[in-house]
């Protein structure tokens, strides 16, 4: 009877499969990903809204840098 690893590379390394659990541990690095760096987002100030208006603008604020750091898509 074989044994069918759940997490492999293919022949060549251009590939690998994760089919199980991937555990990241505190202090290691991923790099390549989108939003993988260790930059953070611009701050979001606490809002201080006192009519819905300025609410929505600072909500939408928010938004755009989600957006701009990567942690949201565009559409």
């Amino acid at each position: 009877m074989g044994y069918n690893a759940k997490n492999y590379t293919e022949q060549g390394g251009e590939k690998t499969v994760i089919g199980g659990e991937l555990v990241i541990e505190e202090g290691a690095k991923v790099t390549g990903l989108p939003s993988s760096s260790n930059e953070k987002m611009a701050n979001q100030s606490d809002s201080t809204a006192e009519t819905i208006e300025d609410l929505v603008a600072d909500f939408n604020a928010l938004l755009s840098k989600l957006k701009t750091s990567g942690y949201m898509s565009e559409e």
